[in-house]
């Protein structure tokens, strides 16, 4: 299968490297010095550095010729780009079956991707029945490119498109387990996020183990309830792409969103915070668009909306652990 991978970033390189042993694949990047750089180490040494790059991987900045020799598309754009990424391919020749791997909620409109995508390609896509779905689980670019042991979901509305994508995305140590519940996944991802700041931020002012745990699980609580008001189901979120793709992010030290959580418990201004980080930090716009969202549905997420305010209205982290920590006692299922 011929694959074309839209962004050079981490996770796209990543991919790029992983799926180079079953596929002929070509990395896609509108920065013509990054290609250049590409093209003549081999390497990405700017957003992956230390991974070389298979003998069979082509780089290519002409995105109508990624579009044209590719049987699978697979945007790895940050959601902040990925509107303008898709519609990039609307005047680029037929579209081809579509993956894309970004986690998040989109600002200002709080659209998940693959509302995002119906939008900005669904009427050609139902033209041609055309199926499109989501990469996503628990997953760090380096340890995709290292040859690690991972699991991960692709969900697509779909089943038959998701199985047969699993088989042929899969390898002995990359594994692709297809599920139909695509938003359910996708709020999975996305949430997760927020909760992996707030389990930083724990961290950061060294509260302990249990305090941690107590997070991670009532944060799963969150995301279950709104994920299942949004169409998704209970299953999804006890997965690779709910608690498996929390666990994770939660606590895995490559996470950036814990590095956000860590960096805000030892007093820094989130813009220093982000420049430092050089990546885009998903669960800083998606905890604005998620509390905004479950005031709206009328949703209880307090650790989402604490993380939130923290973020974007200056409240103290502190203040907002201990504002947490004197909610009303409800039943454990509330």
């Amino acid at each position: 299968m011929n694959i074309s991978i839209f962004a050079a970033g981490a996770w796209g390189t990543a991919l790029a490297i992983v799926f180079s042993a079953r596929h002929q694949v070509t990395l896609w990047t509108h920065d013509s010095d990054l290609a250049y750089s590409l093209l003549q180490e081999r390497e990405n040494r700017q957003f992956l550095p230390g991974f070389q790059f298979p003998n069979s991987l082509e780089i290519e900045t002409d995105i109508t010729k990624a579009l044209a020799k590719a049987d699978l598309l697979i945007v790895a754009t940050p959601l902040l780009w990925f509107r303008e990424t898709l519609a990039s391919f609307r005047d680029c020749g037929p579209l081809k079956p579509l993956l894309w791997v970004c986690k998040g909620l989109e600002a200002g409109s709080a659209k998940l991707p693959h509302q995002v995508v119906d939008e900005e390609l669904g009427d050609l896509f139902a033209e041609k029945a055309i199926s499109y779905g989501a990469l996503t689980g628990p997953s760090f670019a380096e340890e995709v490119a290292r040859g690690l042991p991972t699991a991960v979901t692709l969900a697509s509305t779909n089943l038959d498109f998701a199985q047969q994508m699993a088989s042929q995305l899969y390898t002995p140590y990359f594994r692709v387990y297809a599920n139909d519940d695509l938003p359910g996944a996708e709020i999975g991802g996305a949430a997760k996020n927020v909760i992996a700041v707030a389990t930083g931020i724990c961290d950061g002012l060294k509260l302990g183990l249990n305090a941690r745990a107590a997070l991670m699980t009532r944060g799963l609580a969150e995301i279950t309830r709104l994920g299942i008001a949004l169409g998704g189901r209970y299953t999804t979120f006890l997965g690779l792409a709910g608690m498996g793709d929390l666990i994770l992010t939660c606590t895995g030290d490559l996470s950036r969103n814990r590095k956000v959580g860590l960096a805000l418990a030892a007093g820094k201004k989130l813009s220093q915070i982000l420049a430092e980080l050089g990546h885009v930090a998903e669960g800083v716009s998606a905890a604005r668009e998620l509390a905004r969202l479950s005031e709206k549905l009328q949703i209880e997420m307090p650790i989402t909306r604490a993380v939130d305010d923290i973020l974007h209205n200056d409240l103290p982290v502190l203040q907002a652990m201990e504002q947490l920590l004197s909610r009303d006692i409800k039943p454990e299922t509330a």
